[in-house]
């Protein structure tokens, strides 16, 4: 129960405030909103102020905002009110307004995290994996690692990018153990693996994992400002080049991508470690939604945009008939890719065996 609840307040809050973003940018320009809906399908309720209805509809999984003219198959008067007697650059502008308030949040609840303290793992050692070179070294559960190949480390992502980066001969551990500090050389385990991207890379590996010991680390608000921006822009290039690599089939969308069944199972997961861990991933699954938003795919803002595009280069818009059939092949894919997705998040996180053990009891 507190998976769902939590689910539906992430969801619902991320979906409000893509909506939103459009919304408020076409009352800006002078463009009418008929209807904001949070979820999709029936109405189930629905209240009227001004020139909008504002509703709940049936299915919680997105929403929509319904602007006036907004249909080309359907007769305009040309008035300003309506959203596509409005230019090319007005129209575009509220196109991309869901994408970037996205954005905005995603860098506000960064910026929050930062600043209230990011939970982050520190360098001492919780476990020595067999068959690798920590284990016959000295090291023990427990020793504190405070540098590693002359660079001083305190938290162990650092830790672990040093580490994977050396690939030829020993590294220098400084390690601090109660009272004592004392040097160790360790002579890493060379490996061959797919990176994120599926790219073939080889890294080192010496075998130790972390405690549970964590400390959270704050920041003023100048360096909490340029960290939530420096984490958005990691994840967007990310983002954008394991779509690549899923276009160049380097990358499966099996290994690489999740649906609504995904989110609701991670959500749950972050729900029950605490809301910083909720807020994370809130930043991380709005960001996620502008990026996605903006794929340039009809039914998306980025394909409406695409096609303000083409109606720039063209000097008139494209045939309503041809919008229509490319949006609905765009609307089938979807459909299937989401449906695959589903079957994946399914069997990778084994719901099937979950939903029967629930009915059972």
């Amino acid at each position: 129960m507190l998976s769902l609840i939590t689910f539906l307040i992430v969801l619902g809050a991320l979906v409000i405030v893509h909506e939103f973003g459009h919304f408020i940018m076409a009352r800006r320009i002078g463009v009418r909103v008929e209807c904001f809906s949070l979820g999709f399908g029936p109405k189930v309720l629905g209240v009227k102020k001004g020139d909008t209805e504002y509703i709940i509809s049936l299915v919680p999984l997105g929403g929509y905002v319904k602007l006036a003219g907004d249909d080309p198959t359907q007769q305009r008067s040309g008035a300003r009110h309506e959203f596509l007697s409005r230019g090319v650059g007005e129209r575009a502008a509220i196109l991309a307004a869901g994408p970037m308030v996205n954005y905005a949040l995603a860098f506000i609840l960064f910026f929050f995290i930062y600043m209230a303290g990011n939970p982050t793992l520190t360098t001492e050692v919780g476990g020595l994996l067999s068959d690798y070179p920590a284990k016959s070294s000295g090291l023990l559960n427990g020793d504190t690692i405070i540098s590693a190949d002359g660079k001083p480390v305190k938290y162990w992502e650092e830790l672990t990018e040093i580490i994977h980066k050396k690939t030829d001969g020993d590294i220098g551990l400084v390690v601090k153990r109660g009272d004592r500090i004392f040097d160790i050389a360790i002579r890493p385990k060379v490996k061959s693996q797919k990176d994120i991207f599926g790219n073939e890379i080889k890294i080192a590996l010496i075998g130790i994992m972390p405690s549970e010991k964590i400390e959270k680390v704050k920041y003023g608000a100048p360096e909490a400002s340029v960290r939530a921006f420096r984490k958005i822009t990691q994840l967007t290039a990310v983002t954008y080049k394991a779509i690549w690599s899923i276009i160049t089939r380097k990358l499966s969308i099996k290994d690489s991508m999740t649906g609504p069944l995904g989110i609701f199972v991670i959500t749950g997961k972050a729900a029950h470690m605490g809301l910083i861990y909720i807020l994370h991933f809130m930043a991380v699954l709005s960001t996620s939604l502008a990026i996605f938003n903006l794929i340039p795919m009809p039914v998306l803002d980025g394909g409406h945009m695409m096609f303000l595009a083409l109606e720039k280069i063209m000097g008139r818009p494209l045939k309503p008939r041809t919008q229509e059939a490319i949006t609905n092949f765009s609307v089938a894919l979807l459909v299937m890719l989401t449906l695959y997705i589903c079957y994946i998040d399914i069997v990778r996180f084994n719901l099937a065996d979950k939903a029967i053990r629930l009915f059972r009891h």
